[in-house]
C-alpha cells in the first residue's frame, strides 16, 4: 500500500502564496475587515438596514475604487502595541518640556497682547483639532482595509493628544493671566462668533458632512489637515517663538512628528490608489479642487490675526504644495 505524501500546510496563509512568515504588523492587520465587498451586504443584518445601505453607498459605492485595498501599507507599519510605546515616549518628552518652562515661571513673562492672541487663535484651535479627530475616525471606520483603518485611527489619536495639550495651556495660562482663559464657554464663543474663525469653522463643519470615505480621506488628509497643520505647527510656531512663548512653540513643534507621519501614510495611500486604478486620479483631483478653496479661506481668516499675514499664508501654501507634489506628480 502506497502512503500519500503529507500535504504541505500553509501556516501563514494570510501572506498569500509567498510562503513567508508575516510581520507582526501584517498578522494583526491583514484581511481584518471581513465585511468589505461582502455579498449581499457588509454586515449580518437585513441588507436594507440603515448601516448596510450606508456602507454600500459611501464605501463600496465610492468613486474611489481599487481591485484590492489590502495591498496598501502604512510606511510606519504601526500596530497598537508599537503606537502606544511610541507615544508614551513622546509624552514623557513633552512633560519634560512643560516642567522646564514651568520652573522658569515662563507664562508670567508673556506680553499681555500675545496672551490675547493665544486666547483668540490658539486656544479655540482645540475645536478644530477635534473635528480633524472625528473625521479621521470616520475615515477609519469606513475604510475598505484595516491597513487604512489603523493608520486613520492612530492619526485621530494624535489629534486628541494635540488638543489635550492646548487644553493644558488654557489652564496654565489662566493661572497667571486670568481665569477666563480656561473658561470653555468663553472659548466656544470665540470659535462660534469671532470673524477670524468663521471660514475655518465653515470648512470644518462641511468636512463633517463628507460622507463618501474617499472624499473624506482626500479632503481631510490631502487638503484641510495639511493646511491647518502648517498654519499652527509651522507658522504659529514661528510667531510664538518671536513673541517669547517658547512653551507653546515647543509643544506645537513636537506634534509635528505626528503630522509628518500622517503625511507619509496619506501620500502612500494616494499613490497606491493612483497605481491601482488610474481613473482615481481624476476622482482625487476633483475632490482636491473642491476642498482647496475652503482650506485657503480657513487659512486666510486665521492668518489675518498674525503679525505678518502674508508670510503665514505663504508658509502654508508652500508646505501644502510640497505634500501635494509627493502624490500628484
Amino acid at each position: 500500500m502506497t502512503t500519500a505524501a503529507p500535504r504541505r500546510l500553509k501556516t501563514w496563509s494570510i501572506a498569500g502564496d509567498t510562503r513567508r512568515k508575516p510581520t507582526e504588523y501584517e498578522a494583526v492587520t491583514g484581511h481584518f475587515h471581513y465585511h468589505f465587498n461582502r455579498k449581499p451586504a457588509p454586515f449580518d443584518l437585513d441588507p436594507d438596514s440603515a448601516v448596510n445601505r450606508w456602507y454600500l453607498k459611501h464605501r463600496e459605492g465610492s468613486p474611489l475604487q481599487a481591485d484590492d485595498w489590502e495591498g496598501f501599507r502604512d510606511p510606519a507599519a504601526l500596530n497598537y502595541r508599537r503606537y502606544i510605546a511610541l507615544q508614551h515616549d513622546r509624552e514623557v518628552y513633552a512633560e519634560g518640556v512643560v516642567d522646564h518652562y514651568e520652573a522658569l515661571d515662563h507664562d508670567a513673562q508673556l506680553d499681555p497682547t500675545w496672551v490675547e492672541t493665544l486666547n483668540r487663535v490658539y486656544l479655540p484651535a482645540r475645536y478644530a483639532f477635534h473635528v480633524l479627530q472625528i473625521t479621521g475616525l470616520y475615515v477609519g471606520q469606513l475604510a475598505p482595509s484595516a491597513y487604512i483603518t489603523n493608520a486613520a485611527f492612530f492619526q485621530a489619536a494624535d489629534e486628541l493628544r494635540a488638543l489635550q495639550w492646548i487644553a493644558y495651556r488654557a489652564k496654565s495660562l489662566s493661572l497667571t493671566h486670568g481665569t477666563q482663559l480656561a473658561n470653555t464657554e468663553a472659548t466656544r464663543r470665540i470659535w462660534e462668533s469671532d470673524e477670524a474663525w468663521q471660514p475655518a469653522r465653515e470648512t470644518l463643519e462641511r468636512l463633517l458632512l463628507a460622507y463618501d470615505w474617499g472624499e473624506a480621506f482626500t479632503a481631510l488628509n490631502l487638503v484641510v489637515k495639511p493646511a491647518l497643520d502648517a498654519l499652527f505647527k509651522e507658522a504659529f510656531v514661528e510667531l510664538a517663538s518671536r513673541r517669547g512663548d517658547g512653551l507653546t512653540a515647543a509643544l506645537l513643534q513636537e506634534s509635528r512628528v505626528d503630522t509628518t507621519r500622517s503625511q507619509a501614510w496619506s501620500v502612500a495611500l494616494a499613490r497606491y490608489a493612483l497605481v491601482a486604478n488610474p481613473a482615481n486620479r481624476a476622482v482625487i483631483d476633483g475632490w482636491a479642487e473642491k476642498w482647496r478653496p475652503l482650506a485657503d479661506r480657513a487659512v486666510e481668516g486665521l492668518a489675518a490675526s498674525f503679525a505678518d499675514p502674508g508670510a503665514a499664508q505663504r508658509r502654508v501654501t508652500d508646505s501644502v504644495a510640497a505634500v501635494t507634489a509627493q502624490w500628484a506628480d
